[in-house]
C-alpha cells in the first residue's frame, strides 16, 4: 500500500464513527498517569476524565473508585478536579496483592475495570518493569479506548461504536503522530510520547502483549 493511501486509511480505521444524539447516557473515562504498580497502605490519586460518547467532557458527576483483591475492598469518592470533566480520587489499598480497580464515572451506568494492578509493600523491591507492549494493553483500557473498541487481549468493550483493532497493523510512522493529534471523531487525550509508543506496542504485538 502507498504512503498516501496510508495517510487516507489511518484516520478512518480509528477514528469513531458519527454518533447519533440518541445513542443514549455512555461515556468512556480517560485516566492520567496510570501508575505501573502502587504502595499498599500508601494513598494514591487517580485523575480521570469522563467524556460524554467519549467526546462531550461531563462536569458535575458524582463518581467513585473501588478496588477490591479478595474479599478486600477500599473504595474513595471522586471530587472535581481542575478542567471541565476532570475528577480526582485518593485510595488506599490496604494490603499488598493484585488489586482490581473499577472507576465508576456518576453517569449513568459508565464506568471502567482497569486491568490489575500490583500493590507492594513499602520498601519492597518492586516488581519487574513492564513490557511496553503490556503497558500498552493496560493503557488501552485506562485511556478509554477500550469503551470504543473492540480488542480480544483486553476483554470486554463497553459500547464498540468503533472498528475492531485485533487483528489491525499500523506503520508506526503513521500511527503515532495519528495518537499524538487525532482527526474525525476521536478525541485528543493528550497522550504523553511514552504512552503513545506503548498503545502502539500494543496495537502492533499480534496479541503478543497479553499476559507479559
Amino acid at each position: 500500500m502507498t504512503t498516501r493511501a496510508f495517510r487516507l486509511l489511518l484516520p478512518g480505521v480509528l477514528v469513531l464513527p458519527v454518533i447519533a444524539a440518541n445513542v443514549g447516557g455512555w461515556a468512556a473515562i480517560t485516566v492520567e498517569d496510570l501508575p505501573d504498580q502502587v504502595v499498599a497502605r500508601q494513598p494514591v490519586t487517580l485523575a480521570f476524565t469522563v467524556r460524554q460518547h467519549g467526546v462531550k467532557p461531563l462536569d458535575g458527576l458524582k463518581g467513585k473508585v473501588a478496588a477490591t483483591a479478595g474479599s478486600l475492598e477500599a473504595s474513595a469518592a471522586a471530587t472535581a478536579g481542575r478542567e471541565t470533566g476532570q475528577y480526582t480520587a485518593t485510595l488506599t489499598l490496604p494490603q499488598a496483592g493484585q488489586w482490581t480497580i473499577t472507576i465508576h464515572s456518576g453517569f449513568g451506568n459508565s464506568r471502567v475495570t482497569l486491568l490489575p494492578v500490583t500493590a507492594i509493600d513499602s520498601g519492597a523491591a518492586p516488581p519487574p518493569p513492564l513490557a511496553e507492549s503490556e503497558r500498552g494493553r493496560r493503557l488501552f483500557v485506562a485511556k478509554g479506548c477500550v469503551s470504543c473498541h473492540v480488542h480480544r487481549d483486553v476483554g470486554e468493550t463497553s459500547v464498540a461504536v468503533g472498528p475492531d483493532l485485533t487483528l489491525r497493523r499500523y506503520p508506526p510512522e503513521f500511527l503515532k503522530p495519528f495518537l499524538a493529534s487525532p482527526t474525525g471523531q476521536m478525541p485528543n487525550l493528550h497522550l504523553k510520547p511514552l504512552e503513545i509508543a506503548a498503545l502502539a506496542a500494543f496495537l502492533n504485538a499480534g496479541g503478543a502483549g497479553a499476559g507479559q
